[in-house]
């Protein structure tokens, strides 16, 4: 009699589990929720770097705030903007968040192509830390964007599913050119080896 109550109680947990993960994959993470966890994850990284005198941490840090912020950006301006712009007709908003995005990219770019060794590295960071600060707020104050989003007819179930997909490709995209260095730098890649094992080869052709 305990042993079938036992599996009973085992079958009615595993019931739970399997609707609560066949739950959680059938409500999609809306678009607003997406960017904010975006916002959340950069913040982190910022106070992390402030609080950091490792060069080598610094340099990891900054790579990863400008890969993220690089990829939100993208999805933002290819994506979301635009279908909030077709949907509240709300030209300002619109146009000072591209304004802004332009400012942050450039400065990414100068991050991007310096390092801590660079005596402006710090000084570039702290600034973007600042940008972004002052667009995640415009962006999430009571009467802004996302606000504005959430009171119109938007899909932003939709939205965050097209949001979600763009940044996978774009973050695959920025790990595949992180990863080419390293392979050029072991020497080449399955091609060269053979090449290198076969001499015969590289004379007749």
């Amino acid at each position: 009699m305990q042993r079938g109550s036992k599996r009973k109680r085992v079958a009615r947990g595993a019931a739970r589990r399997s609707k609560s993960n066949w739950s959680g994959r059938a409500r999609p993470q809306d678009a607003i929720a997406l960017l904010k966890a975006d916002h959340r994850q950069v913040e982190e990284w910022f106070e992390q770097f402030e609080n950091t005198s490792s060069s080598t941490r610094k340099s990891d840090l900054a790579t990863k705030i400008c890969n993220a912020l690089r990829a939100h950006t993208i999805i933002e301006e290819e994506i979301f903007y635009p279908a909030f712009l077709e949907a509240t007709e709300e030209e300002d908003i619109h146009h000072e968040a591209e304004v802004e995005h332009d400012g942050a990219k450039k400065l990414i770019a100068q991050i991007e192509k310096s390092g801590p060794n660079d005596d402006y590295f710090d000084a570039r960071v702290t600034v973007l830390a600042e940008m972004i600060k002052h667009h995640v707020k415009e962006e999430e104050k009571r009467d802004g964007m996302f606000a504005k989003a959430r009171a119109s007819d938007m899909d932003l179930v939709v939205l965050g599913e097209q949001l979600a997909a763009r940044k996978a490709q774009v973050m695959g995209s920025d790990a595949e050119d992180d990863e080419a260095p390293r392979r050029s730098r072991r020497g080449g890649g399955r091609d060269a080896g053979m090449m290198a094992r076969d001499p015969r080869r590289s004379r007749a052709e």
